[in-house]
């Protein structure tokens, strides 16, 4: 059976502890509990507006963290600075709008290449490797391979907020985008609006995924049946999928 690693995004957790201004609850406390459930990796997303996960809350993630640290920003001038500094294991390119409540489609790698591929070089030159996280279209694929990327990451929310009768349709879409990103040697990921309900389907359409970011459906789940065992089901219904 392929193994697929599981990344775990804690933003929410800093999201309840900035929803009163207190100190706790604490994302990298989550972070250890994922660790020890079986994550392979941790995500955080440090916004422009601090949202959520805070520069601070990044630098002990950096200091603690004993798997892969994920760090998802958006491509501007201050977070590569910053990327820089803290030298995550992977940096994942994201768009990002002020308005928005998380992140509402892929980076069009396209149309912003101009703009990103400085970027990219500086953070490779920098020892840290980059993925750009990109809706599942070919030219969106070829074009994070031209620019420098090692990695992407298919965005998934059309998949996963699609109807049944629209669900297979694009699963092959993210399996099509997906076969082009192996063609190019691109670790490929997935995530955005994934499920343990619907995470199996995705793993068995996608032969070439080696990771899944996973984020508000686990963190939901945590809060009936705790960190460990909301891990767990999620690593469950990989396996299950890849199997």
């Amino acid at each position: 059976m392929r193994q697929i690693s599981l990344h775990v995004n804690v933003d929410h957790v800093a999201t309840l502890r900035n929803a009163r201004g207190s100190r706790y609850p604490d994302p990298i406390h989550a972070a250890v509990l994922c660790e020890l459930a079986g994550a392979d990796g941790i995500t955080v997303h440090l916004r422009e507006d601090r949202r959520h996960i805070r520069d601070r809350d990044l630098e002990l993630m950096r200091a603690s963290v004993g798997t892969l640290l994920n760090l998802e920003m958006a491509a501007t001038d201050e977070m590569v600075e910053i990327a820089l500094r803290i030298r995550p294991d992977v940096v994942t390119l994201v768009p990002e709008k002020r308005e928005e409540r998380t992140t509402e489609g892929g980076l069009d790698v396209v149309g912003q290449a101009e703009t990103l591929a400085p970027r990219i070089a500086a953070l490779s030159a920098g020892g840290i490797e980059v993925s750009l996280f990109i809706d599942p279209e070919a030219a969106q694929v070829e074009t994070s391979a031209t620019l420098g990327a090692t990695r992407v990451e298919l965005h998934t929310g059309d998949y996963a907020n699609a109807s049944r009768l629209l669900a297979a349709e694009e699963l092959d879409r993210l399996a099509r985008a997906g076969h082009v990103a192996h063609q190019h040697g691109l670790h490929l990921a997935a995530g955005h609006g994934l499920t343990s309900r619907n995470v199996r389907a995705l793993v068995a359409t996608l032969p070439d995924l080696v990771e899944l970011n996973i984020g508000h459906a686990l963190m939901s789940d945590a809060l009936f049946v705790g960190m460990e065992q909301a891990v767990r089901r999620f690593r469950s219904a990989i396996d299950q999928g890849a199997a």
